[in-house]
């Protein structure tokens, strides 16, 4: 499975609950990409925190060094990396900077009303 931090926790409970007879699965996922609408919370992070212990079940946690596609993307994830702790979610209807003018301001200026659609 690929692409498993975007799974709900009964989406991940159902895939690993039904693996036959002497298979084996691998299932990847990047916890800092969780697309999942809030307060779901991930099947990947819940089955990390349930499943720990498990005897065969094991975890493997890559770092931004084990980016092998080109060295160009390991430090686009370094700069992402690095940024994340200065990044704050804007309370709804704050205003957004946008280059010199506030996005309230330019909306008021060009006579729109922000609540109303135009």
């Amino acid at each position: 499975m690929d692409e498993a931090q975007n799974t709900t926790i009964e989406q991940m409970k159902m895939f690993l609950t039904r693996m036959g007879a002497n298979s084996k699965a691998v299932i990847t996922g990047d916890i800092t990409q969780i697309d999942l609408p809030n307060p779901r919370r991930s099947g990947l992070l819940d089955a990390i925190n349930v499943l720990d212990g498990v005897e065969g079940i094991q975890f493997c946690h890559f770092e931004d060094s084990d980016v092998v596609r080109h060295a160009l993307v390991q430090r686009i994830v370094r700069a992402y990396e690095s940024v994340k702790p200065q990044q704050q979610e804007l309370p709804l209807g704050e205003a957004i900077e946008v280059g010199s003018q506030r996005r309230e301001e330019r909306t008021q200026a060009q006579g729109l009303h922000p609540a109303k659609p135009q």
